[in-house]
């Protein structure tokens, strides 16, 4: 198994430029809530997707946490979303064009709603919840398709693989590797599973690795939220047009930058407002 390491080299940096153009020309990225009191993580990963360069970003909110995210947005538009009926009517919008949901979701009827809703779009990142409902439904996984990206902690891996998950237990990244592959295999789209050696995998056997050890350790990403973040960053990418195994690959690389760019007092609110160094950083 051949496993592609993501270096600042091996970066399409060509992808993360913007010619000028109409902010839709860049993208329409929806990110769904939890409701109230669980608005914060979709608000992080929202700001990721905007701070990476998507055109727009809407936060999508059943009706009762409006208020609460509209006192904490300012760029990110709002939009009501209640249940899966009203989120497929919103993806009539065909300038929607990628979709983030799970982080501070919730577990509920309305949760798995619009889980199912939201697999229709053409570009769809699953994190936390997201990943937990799917692990419990059969129909869901059933239902995804190779423009989704899921973007798993070992934890949450081991609810939708228990076998793999076991398996990438053993000693050395191979292992890891390999149980990636082979659930990217399963499931039909791309898995980032998280880790100081993260690891990205698609449906047809290409295996890449991050590697954030030694000189790119960045042990203040262990904290709440950075990986929400991560979630908004790969959606912006994908609203901007990047494949998702390349999507995953660059925005892996660029919040591990951020981190190593803030050092310590890290916390995950900070990660989007690094990005533009990141990018300047990059030539972009």
């Amino acid at each position: 198994m051949r496993i592609s390491e993501i270096t600042r080299e091996s970066l399409n940096v060509d992808l993360l430029r913007k010619e000028p153009g109409h902010k839709y020309d860049h993208g329409h990225a929806l990110v769904l809530s939890g409701g109230p009191g669980q608005t914060g993580a979709a608000r992080m990963a929202a700001r990721g997707a905007l701070r990476i360069g998507a055109g727009a970003v809407t936060l999508g909110v059943p009706p009762a946490a409006q208020l609460e995210a509209a006192m904490q947005l300012t760029a990110v538009m709002l939009q009501r979303i209640p249940d899966g009926a009203a989120l497929s009517g919103t993806l009539e919008d065909s300038r929607i064009n990628a979709l983030c949901l799970g982080p501070a979701l919730g577990l509920g009827a309305r949760a798995a709603e619009l889980v199912k809703a939201a697999l229709a779009a053409p570009h769809v990142v699953l994190d936390a919840d997201a990943i937990t409902l799917l692990s419990q439904e059969a129909d869901l996984r059933d239902v995804l398709h190779d423009g989704c990206v899921l973007t798993p902690h070992m934890g949450e891996f081991a609810r939708l693989a228990p076998d793999l998950a076991e398996a990438a237990k053993a000693e050395g990244v191979g292992a890891k590797a390999q149980a990636t592959r082979e659930a990217a295999a399963r499931i039909g789209c791309v898995i980032l599973l998280k880790g100081p050696e993260t690891i990205i995998a698609t449906p047809d056997g290409e295996v890449r690795r991050h590697s954030a050890t030694q000189d790119r350790a960045t042990p203040w990403l262990a904290t709440a939220g950075a990986g929400d973040v991560l979630a908004g960053l790969i959606t912006g990418l994908l609203a901007r047009g990047n494949a998702p195994v390349e999507a995953a690959s660059t925005a892996a690389w660029m919040h591990a930058e951020a981190a190593l760019l803030h050092g310590p007092g890290l916390i995950a609110e900070d990660l989007p407002d690094l990005m533009p160094q990141v990018l300047r950083d990059l030539g972009v």
